[in-house]
């Protein structure tokens, strides 16, 4: 992996560089909360921040976008994404997140609608300092060596530049005098002091973590699931905030004329009623706890299975956002202290 130093006084450049190769988006505070939103000027990016509301998903599965028009002479189909989106500013939790999504849409049936803004989107990276609601560290997500264009390590007066990609390298080789080769033993040490000081700020949320996919088959039917069932606002929150949740409703709608119409995908959640209602308006999971279980079981227990690792990304937003403090975190210790007060075996 080639890397590069960037002095801060270069930034403002850079930025104008990256600008002319697509449209830029970086996290801007918004209020109290911060969002990806488009940037016209480097003074606008402001990179002192834990988490976005919605993650970078938004640029490869929006709430909603029509897919296929239809009239009587037939179809066509709509691929949005010929534009080239650069989404900086990056947290490592949100590249991994990319990372599994390019698995559940790439990997074995191709979506091409995903896959059109996927190779349209270059993802620069950056640094963050945990907060308590950061769960990366434990998820094993608070780095990434891959799935990125370009990384920028903030070391002060300086970054890091980490080449993740061909369209990462093109943008270095584009950047000339921007960027510089020579790394030295005194920015090594800023590195790994700089990677101490942000190891040390991660609190331990889920103790039990990598234990947790056989904990939830072995308690599926714990009382446990009632009790978060009865506290469950069935609001959608939950999948809405986190940036691997993908499932998604289509929709046929006809026109006044009813000659013409078009199809239209929007952002699903299973949490919702009446998401597992199928013909016959038989529903599979009527109540909350039912949904509630599927929603956590599929997360922290299936993807294990499908792909090897859990698709929570540890980025703390269903800790942050859920109204009534369901999240990764209350779920996996109120399953891992229901072991520990029947089997005692937790000190």
């Amino acid at each position: 992996m080639k890397t590069y130093i960037m002095e801060k006084k270069d930034f403002p450049d850079f930025i104008k560089l990256l600008q002319s190769r697509g449209k830029l988006f970086g996290p801007i505070k918004q209020k109290s909360k911060y969002s990806f939103e488009e940037i016209k000027d480097a003074s606008e990016l402001d990179f002192d921040y834990q988490r976005t509301v919605i993650g970078i998903k938004k640029f490869l599965t929006p709430p909603k976008y029509k897919t296929m028009t239809f009239d009587k002479e037939g179809t066509e189909d709509i691929f949005d994404g010929d534009e080239t989106n650069i989404v900086m500013g990056v947290h490592p939790c949100d590249i991994h997140s990319v990372k599994i999504l390019d698995r559940l849409f790439l990997a074995n049936i191709k979506d091409p609608y995903y896959a059109k803004k996927r190779e349209n989107l270059i993802i620069i990276g950056h640094s963050c300092l945990p907060d308590d609601n950061c769960l990366c560290h434990t998820t094993g997500t608070d780095m990434v060596e891959d799935g990125f264009d370009l990384f920028l390590t903030d070391l002060g007066e300086y970054y890091l530049v980490w080449v993740g990609s061909d369209q990462g390298l093109s943008i270095t080789i584009a950047a000339g005098n921007l960027l510089s080769e020579k790394i030295d033993q005194e920015n090594i040490r800023d590195y790994v002091s700089w990677q101490q000081k942000r190891a040390s700020m991660f609190k331990e949320g889920m103790p039990a973590f990598k234990y947790m996919a056989d904990i939830m088959n072995l308690n599926y039917d714990s009382p446990i699931w009632d009790q978060f069932g009865e506290k469950c606002l069935s609001c959608g929150t939950c999948s809405l905030v986190c940036p691997t949740c993908n499932c998604f409703n289509v929709d046929d709608v006809i026109l006044m004329n009813a000659e013409e119409g078009y199809r239209e995908r929007q952002l699903d959640s299973c949490t919702l009623p009446h998401y597992s209602v199928v013909a016959g308006e038989h529903d599979f999971r009527p109540n909350r706890t039912a949904r509630l279980k599927l929603y956590y079981t599929h997360k922290l227990m299936d993807y294990i299975g499908r792909w090897g690792q859990p698709g929570c990304v540890g980025c703390g937003r269903c800790v942050t956002y859920c109204p009534v403090d369901i999240n990764v975190v209350t779920v996996s210790n109120a399953l891992f202290g229901e072991v520990c007060e029947t089997k005692e075996v937790c000190e």
